[in-house]
C-alpha cells in the first residue's frame, strides 16, 4: 500500500477525548463554582467538593489517554491504565470486528491486547480508517517468509 502515513503515526479517539475532557473541565468548573458561592459551607467543606471534582476530572483525564503510537521500530499502546510497547513481529494481525468497542492485536505470544485508542464508538469512520492504516503498516512492516509465515528470526 502506498499511502501510507509517514511515521511516526498517532492515533487516538479525538472525538471521545474532546467529549471527555470537556465534560471534567465543566464538572471542574460547576462543582467548584458552586463550593465557592455556597455562604454556609466551611473551608473543609468547599475543600471536599473541590477535591471530589479534581477526582471525577482524573478519572476522565484516565479514561481520555488511550492511544497508538507507530514509529520505525513498533507501537507503543496506551490504555487506561497501562503501556506496552511492541516490535513489529510482534504482532501478527490488527482486528476490528463488527461489534468490538475497540480494535485486537493478535500477538505471537498467542495472546491478545486489546487497543482503546482505536474505537468505533464515537466516529466509526474514522476507528475503520485507523485500523486499516494500522493493518496496512503492520504488514508492510512485517517480513514474511514463503507461504505467509512471518520469519520469527528477525532483529
Amino acid at each position: 500500500m502506498s499511502d501510507l502515513p509517514a511515521l511516526p503515526v498517532t492515533f487516538r479517539p479525538a472525538r471521545t477525548r474532546a467529549v471527555l475532557l470537556g465534560a471534567g473541565a465543566a464538572i471542574l468548573v460547576v462543582i467548584t463554582t458552586v463550593a465557592m458561592l455556597l455562604e454556609q459551607l466551611g473551608p473543609g467543606e468547599r475543600l471536599s467538593f473541590i477535591l471530589t471534582a479534581a477526582l471525577l476530572f482524573g478519572v476522565l483525564l484516565l479514561l481520555s489517554r488511550p492511544k497508538v503510537v507507530a514509529d520505525e521500530t513498533g507501537v507503543t499502546v496506551v490504555n487506561i491504565a497501562g503501556r506496552r510497547r511492541l516490535d513489529w513481529a510482534e504482532i501478527l494481525r490488527v482486528n476490528l470486528r463488527h461489534g468490538d468497542p475497540w480494535v485486537f492485536l493478535d500477538l505471537s505470544d498467542g495472546t491478545s491486547l486489546p487497543v482503546l485508542g482505536i474505537q468505533p464508538g464515537i466516529a466509526r469512520r474514522r476507528a475503520i480508517e485507523d485500523a486499516r492504516t494500522l493493518r496496512a503498516l503492520v504488514e508492510a512492516r512485517s517480513v514474511r517468509e514463503p507461504g505467509g509465515r512471518r520469519d520469527e528470526h528477525q532483529g
